[in-house]
């Protein structure tokens, strides 16, 4: 398995992989149009904007990460934020969220931003499972605004 960035040439199977993730969220049937404004951010190469990685094996997409650095007034360094993992059904409990994870850790050292967070469902509780291994729950609870 190789962890590497997001190509123009994955667009079909990235597709289908964030389609699924969305759908585990109960988010199903977006448009097009957000598929494809979400690709072109992610490999338009960017600092400031949103960065793509995938987990591959024999050329097939096994998980997606996106995730950003942005600024934060407690870290002079600023934040990672690790917006979406995904891995696919069938790649589950081959190590690839962890690897996708890792792979995020190593960006925001580079990036002189080791500081990355990421939020999950409550009942998300095998992806939970990893997350209590590879980071510390921080005891905050979100609210968001209703819409």
């Amino acid at each position: 398995m190789e962890i590497r960035a997001l190509r123009s040439e994955d667009r079909p199977q990235w597709q289908a992989l964030y389609d699924d993730y969305h759908r585990f969220y109960d988010r199903p049937d977006l448009p097009d149009a957000f598929f494809d404004q979400a690709f072109t951010r992610l490999i338009a190469d960017d600092p400031s904007d949103f960065h793509g990685l995938v987990a591959e094996a024999d050329g097939i997409l096994l998980g997606l990460t996106h995730y950003v650095f942005h600024p934060h007034l407690w870290r002079p360094e600023g934040t990672c934020y690790l917006q979406d993992l995904y891995t696919a059904p069938d790649a589950r409990g081959r190590g690839v969220a962890r690897a996708l994870i890792e792979a995020v850790y190593t960006a925001a050292d580079r990036s002189g931003t080791p500081a990355v967070y990421w939020l999950t469902q409550e009942t998300n509780y095998a992806g939970r499972m990893l997350y209590d291994r590879v980071g510390r729950q921080s005891g905050f609870i979100r609210y968001n605004r209703p819409l």
